[in-house]
């Protein structure tokens, strides 16, 4: 990946759907989408298994993966597979440090980048870490005499992390992230291992997220001492949980507190900084870790989250995808990435409209790169499925899914072209108070993760993002660092990076620092609205300085003064040219600030995602509703027009807009499951208008009899048939449709009684996507919801439709397990299920595919 470009660079060009489905440009008028970049276009994870690839294999792959949309790969080395030990290729080898240099190479000649992470598998580590630099856990030891006399001492020795899922060549100790001596010498090694590489050759290093267990370092004690004051080892007692509940807590809020810090600086900061170095960027998962991951997110080029699991799941949560992106705005930063659909649901079971609805929640929560996860690299001449990664939503060309991925990839690109583009417009900060989770006497390290995150859904800051992002107040996440470091107040605003906020928002926190009490006062001095929701902190975190710190906290707190009560039941301080104000709801405190809820949440099943450009707004909007959405919104105070743009067909167009008050509205048409990209502009803009239709009769379901064809797929074509419905083409009796899996050609042979008009044509139930053709003419591909085309004039006679299905390959892996098929032959981990468990389809039931219908035909009228 090139650096990326500045967020709302001039639109130089316009794409849409045309011909075989590429991008082109279109004459420039006011409508028109941003430039396409690789960044624009998804990515993809490209696992390596043994590292067993091949120059040619190389190129094929990533040919077949630039025409699929994809726009750069993450090379990522791993274990192997059984049987083809003799084309493992050692990892840092010259000859695998020649194969990334190939790979590089070619994915430039195609427009395509390459990031790779600074180790194989992940947990960073290897065969030539010493034994001084692995990583470490702490393990207190309680020894208690005859006498009754008990002591404690410590003992900080090696956690026993290896590097996880690692490739041949790559196995070995995991290092001591604590320590800066370690994570030099380890990169000083992993650099000299790819000196022939070129400058540039890699886009961005990439860590995954934190998975080393390790707690302790052999550097921790001195630096403890350094940063708290007061000797650990005096504490052990409290460490291990023994003691006066309050006082365990503050020890261990203390050590939490060190561990961030030394994450921060010893790792996290050098990775970055030996990127750069090299002429990279920096791609970074920050969940996981024991410290501030807003924090570790911001000391990156590239900050990531991921989503883990179904949606509607604890590890598919947008208010954690929102850290990730918040850190993102705050530090100026144009990308905020997300490693995308892993266990999106079980193998071979993901359909393409699941991978769209994760990627609008992942765009809703601030995100504007995906990288999927992910596509193994496969020898030609495996036998079918090919290789497989444990993990992976099977993004391949081995995937029947894979015919029609083309389109869902050009949707995201056509999206993340807009975002991109775009400067966050969110109204409010919300700050992170991470000292009420470390201020916990249970555990001791304490690890922010994206599974089941109780760390934010069950404090106060958790139930106050759920408020703001269900209310419609757009808001990003601060901490104490990026409030010292990044936050500026400029008029009556706040501003960080390119974003600009109306308020802080400071949820119920029973601990904060006094320089960070101090720094909110400083902001308001300086003409910023910061709100408290219920109280002023109540303590400061830690031990260390207690008494000394709790008198700041004191003369901090006793700096503001409330004025009487007005009778809201919000207490009012007028602080230098700013104000600041305690109420008990989040919601009265943004009321009586004046921080206004975005229209659009007042409208049932709507998400949104704002944006500012240079000629006003834009919007990513979604419907998640059950019914067709037909109103009209009001639009930001100041705007004059409107466009409506399909990230999904191209389409683009003027939106109706009508003066209401002082303001204005707009027109939105949403059919449930879609999605458009609203652009609002504070001067009149030019170009067609935007077509909206209403229903002008029923629905006409078409009737006869379809011919149905196996044009695509294996293990084998079934048989053609023909048949007056439309059923499952799994419910005939039919082993070989049973087993199927690729595309079958529905065929009919209709009249219109209203040909002279336009229709729209309803495919029903679609298992999963389908390729339209009408009267010869291309209507266009549905992947998601809603299956719904737009169709011109019909003859009266003799309309010809043909739809090509295709259906997922989950079918085809039953077969393969019902027959015990050894396809399963992979290393380490090998194949598991979801649950984690070895995974074994024989006893799926057979999985409805083809075209269910009912296929209906709309007659409609501009409206």
């Amino acid at each position: 990946m090139n650096k990326p470009r500045k967020s709302g660079a001039l639109v130089i060009a316009v794409i849409a759907l045309l011909g075989a489905g590429k991008l082109k440009a279109q004459s420039t008028s006011a409508l028109n989408w941003p430039r396409i970049t690789r960044d624009a276009r998804p990515w993809t994870r490209w696992w390596w298994m043994g590292s067993a690839v091949d120059s040619a294999g190389i190129t094929g792959e990533l040919k077949a993966l630039s025409a699929a949309g994809f726009g750069g790969v993450e090379v990522t080395s791993i274990y192997g597979v059984r049987g083809a030990e003799s084309k493992f290729v050692s990892y840092l080898s010259p000859r695998w440090v020649a194969l990334l240099g190939h790979a590089s190479t070619q994915a430039h000649r195609l427009g395509m980048g390459v990031d790779i992470p600074p180790g194989s598998g992940w947990r960073m580590g290897g065969p030539r870490v010493p034994p001084a630099d692995a990583n470490a856990s702490l393990r207190i030891v309680i020894d208690s005499s005859r006498r009754g006399e008990t002591t404690y001492t410590a003992d900080i020795r090696n956690s026993g992390d290896d590097v996880k899922r690692p490739a041949p060549g790559g196995e070995g100790m995991a290092i001591d992230v604590l320590s800066r001596a370690a994570t030099e010498r380890y990169l000083q090694d992993f650099a000299a291992h790819t000196r022939e590489l070129p400058r540039g050759a890699v886009g961005s290093y990439f860590h995954d997220s934190f998975e080393y267990t390790g707690n302790a370092s052999p550097e921790l004690f001195d630096f403890f001492s350094a940063r708290r004051g007061y000797d650990l080892r005096s504490e052990l007692r409290a460490l291990a949980g023994r003691g006066d509940t309050d006082h365990v807590a503050r020890v261990k809020s203390d050590y939490r507190q060190t561990l961030d810090e030394m994450l921060l600086e010893n790792f996290m900061q050098p990775l970055s900084a030996w990127a750069h170095r090299r002429g990279s960027l920096m791609r970074q998962q920050a969940h996981g870790s024991p410290g501030n991951i807003l924090d570790f997110y911001a000391s990156s080029d590239i900050p990531e989250t991921e989503i883990f699991g179904p949606l509607g799941g604890p590890d598919a949560n947008p208010l954690i995808n929102k850290f990730a992106s918040s850190a993102a705005h705050l530090q100026g930063r144009p990308l905020a990435s997300a490693e995308s659909f892993t266990w999106l649901g079980e193998h071979f079971s993901a359909t393409l409209n699941d991978v769209r609805q994760a990627a609008d929640q992942l765009f809703l929560a601030g995100i504007n790169h995906l990288v999927y996860h992910g596509t193994a690299y496969s020898p030609h001449d495996a036998a079918w499925p090919g290789w497989l990664f444990y993990a992976s939503a099977e993004f391949n060309s081995r995937n029947a899914l894979w015919r029609d991925l083309p389109t869902l990839n050009r949707y995201v690109t056509r999206v993340q072209s807009v975002l991109q583009a775009g400067h966050s417009d969110n109204d409010v900060l919300l700050y992170w108070p991470v000292w009420d989770s470390w201020h916990d006497a249970a555990g001791l390290r304490m690890d922010m993760r994206v599974h089941t995150p109780t760390w934010l859904v069950n404090k106060p800051v958790g139930a106050i993002a759920e408020i703001l992002w269900s209310k419609g107040f757009a808001f990003d996440y601060v901490s104490d660092r990026l409030l010292a470091s990044r936050v500026q107040v400029q008029g009556a605003h706040l501003r960080a990076g390119t974003a600009t906020y109306a308020t802080i928002v400071v949820p119920s926190s029973e601990h904060m620092p006094p320089e960070t009490l101090h720094r909110l006062i400083a902001l308001a001095r300086a003409g910023a609205t910061v709100l408290f929701v219920e109280r002023l902190p109540h303590d400061v975190p830690g031990l260390s300085s207690l008494a000394e710190r709790r008198a700041a906290l004191e003369v901090a707190k006793s700096s503001i003064s409330f004025g009487a009560s007005d009778g809201s039941g919000i207490g009012r301080a007028v602080v230098g040219r700013g104000r600041i104000m305690v109420g008990c709801t989040v919601e009265s405190l943004l009321a009586s600030a004046g921080v206004h809820r975005d229209a659009l949440a007042d409208h049932a099943g709507l998400r949104f995602v704002r944006q500012r450009r240079a000629n006003g707004h834009q919007y990513f909007v979604a419907h998640a509703g059950a019914t067709m959405l037909d109103e009209w919104i009001a639009l930001p105070l100041g705007s004059v027009s409107a466009a409506i743009m399909d990230p999904m067909t191209g389409r683009i167009g003027l939106a109706r807009v009508r003066q209401r008050g002082n303001g204005r509205e707009v027109r939105l048409e949403l059919e449930p499951g879609s999605s458009v990209i609203l652009r609002v502009f504070d001067t009149s803009a030019s170009g067609s208008p935007w077509t909206y239709f209403h229903n002008a009769q029923p629905a006409l379901a078409l009737r006869g009899t379809w011919s149905v064809e196996f044009i695509d797929g294996g293990p084998v074509l079934p048989q053609s048939f023909r048949s007056d419905s439309l059923v499952s083409f799994t419910q005939r009796g039919d082993d070989d449709a049973d087993r199927f899996a690729g595309t079958a050609r529905y065929t009919l042979t209709f009249d219109a009684p209203d040909g002279a008009r336009a229709h729209v044509l309803d495919l029903g139930r679609v298992a999963e996507s389908a390729r339209v053709r009408l009267n010869g003419k291309e209507l266009g591909t549905r992947v998601a919801h809603p299956f719904t085309l737009l169709a011109g004039p019909l003859r009266h006679r003799g309309n010809v439709l043909e739809i090509d299905v295709t259906n997922l390959s989950a079918n085809r892996i039953r077969d393969l397990d019902r027959r015990a098929v050894p396809w399963r032959v992979f290393n380490d981990i090998n194949y598991v299920g979801i649950d984690y468990k070895p995974f074994d389809a024989s006893a799926w039931p057979v999985r409805p595919s083809g075209l269910l219908g009912p296929v209906t035909l709309r007659v409609v009228a501009p409206n």
